[in-house]
């Protein structure tokens, strides 16, 4: 694995974990160390930038779909600051995944998200 495959992945990585994050104090730690300040979410639903709009639109997703978790699905694959990966929302009580969807994300020099631009490839009827 490249230094720069690493950084991809630990990006990811921090990015799932505020997607994640349980609790008003974890989520806030959780997005300030994935995004950076002036950092952006984008998808068909929200286009936010900032911690505190990215943490409020991670909450409602956590509202709207309690005991559901985010989860990398496939391998994430990068260049040139950019990554794309795909994911879905699993219920922890069965294993289902309503939702579904693939992101194209955009890092600063330290390794955290400048821009998130989601798309959506399954959603509820």
């Amino acid at each position: 694995m490249s230094a720069n495959t690493d950084r991809y992945e630990t990006a990811v990585t921090r990015y799932f974990e505020a997607w994640n994050a349980g609790g008003q104090d974890t989520l806030a730690k959780a997005v300030a160390a994935a995004w950076a300040p002036d950092g952006r979410y984008t998808d068909p639903l929200a286009d936010i930038r900032g911690h505190e709009q990215i943490a409020a639109t991670i909450t409602a997703a956590h509202e709207q779909f309690p005991g559901f978790a985010f989860r990398l699905l496939g391998p994430v694959d990068g260049h040139h600051d950019t990554a794309r990966f795909g994911w879905e929302l699993v219920s922890e009580a069965d294993g289902s995944a309503p939702v579904a969807g693939f992101d194209v994300i955009v890092l600063d020099g330290e390794g955290r998200i400048r821009s998130v631009y989601g798309f959506l490839d399954r959603v509820p009827a």
